[in-house]
């Protein structure tokens, strides 16, 4: 080996601190990295929202956004015209919504391959939104002929319940099957994860079946994912829980890197192990179900913004995690703006758009993952 590599001037930064000249000049770059891509990310963001606001089936004059919210300010009411109405009613909480599903799905995704230790994992692939979709259309068909005639209407707030117990059900049917003896089949993890969907997409025709038109609607609606019923109540009956989990997942960020190095490792290494995994199979379950609940079916979030930020930033979910959130937010916004230009005045359901993004970028993952396999 060089011996100049390892001489005493090289091992000491240039201010004479002792640290090693080329780990500080190496974290120095990593930080204006790290930095810059929250400024583009944060940047994109506000544009993003904006045009959101703005743009639709009716464009808005600009100056609306400023009438309104001064209006609200001074005045605590709104504007009484069709743009205000819009702006404030429509516009705004399908904005939140959109970036909020997004955050969630992709915070879910990489802490499902965080846990499985594989970048394929994703909420979509692996059988839990179906799980969630099901639980949805259960609560749909069998909650109205249920609880409807006791309770008048039911009550928005059993929708979300019973997609989080659809999806948490399905991440634990999923996670019991595909392990043995503490470690985790990837293969067995896909194949369920087929099953799984196949099961609740047979299920959820024969309640199609089973159902009346209105509930037939709105099982079309969660089957293709639209944000086109958003609405104040919807947003606020689930940010709770997904506002939990983007402040929660950040804290297993250590421990989804020590399981990285594989369950063993990780335990003497002194993790919980076992809790970690139900800590991220609960915040998932959470993310999903919420997710699905007001959205419906929206696949392949969970795998396209977290691959990308692995090749932008590194596998560290210190910042896997919360640029995870900020990725779903730019991908979910900018399909859901889209979705609604596209083909004005109709709107394009939302999953149609992210399944045509996100299964050329799986069959590409796939294909490099196989060609590095024969090297």
């Amino acid at each position: 080996m060089n011996g100049t590599f390892l001489s005493e001037p090289n091992l000491r930064s240039r201010d004479g601190s002792g640290m090693p000249g080329t780990v500080a000049s190496l974290g120095a770059a990593h930080g204006r990295h790290v930095f810059f891509w929250a400024g583009t990310g944060f940047s994109l963001l506000a544009g993003l929202f904006l045009l959101s606001l703005f743009k639709g089936a009716i464009t808005l004059p600009p100056g609306t956004l400023l009438h309104t919210f001064g209006r609200v300010i001074q005045e605590g009411s709104l504007p009484d015209t069709r743009e205000a109405l819009i702006l404030a009613n429509i516009r705004l909480p399908r904005t939140l919504l959109a970036m909020l599903v997004g955050a969630a799905l992709a915070v879910s995704g990489a802490m499902l391959q965080g846990l499985f230790r594989n970048p394929l994992a994703d909420p979509g692939l692996i059988g839990v939104s179906a799980g969630a979709a099901l639980a949805a259309g259960l609560t749909i068909v069998f909650g109205d002929m249920l609880l409807a005639p006791v309770l008048g209407k039911l009550p928005f707030a059993v929708l979300p319940a019973g997609a989080f117990v659809g999806g948490l059900g399905s991440t634990l049917a999923l996670y019991a099957i595909a392990t043995r003896g503490g470690r985790t089949s990837i293969a067995t993890m896909l194949l369920a994860g087929v099953a799984l969907g196949a099961l609740s997409g047979a299920i959820s025709g024969f309640l199609a079946y089973l159902s009346d038109d209105r509930q037939l609607r709105d099982l079309t609606f969660w089957a293709l994912g639209s944000f086109s019923g958003a609405s104040w109540a919807k947003l606020l009956a689930v940010a709770p829980a997904m506002i939990a989990v983007l402040l929660l997942a950040p804290f297993l960020a250590r421990g989804l890197d020590a399981l990285a190095l594989g369950e063993a490792e990780a335990y003497h290494l002194g993790l919980p192990v076992q809790r970690v995994k139900a800590a991220a199979i609960l915040i998932a379950a959470v993310a999903v179900g919420a997710s699905v609940a007001v959205a419906g079916m929206i696949g392949f979030v969970g795998i396209v913004v977290p691959h990308v930020l692995r090749l932008l930033l590194g596998a560290s979910h210190r910042l896997l995690l919360p640029f995870s959130a900020l990725g779903g937010a730019l991908l979910l916004l900018g399909a859901d703006i889209i979705a609604r230009l596209v083909v004005a005045p109709a709107e394009l359901p939302i999953g149609i758009l992210t399944a045509a993004i996100g299964a050329p970028f799986f069959l590409w993952l796939l294909l490099g993952r196989q060609a590095r396999s024969f090297e």
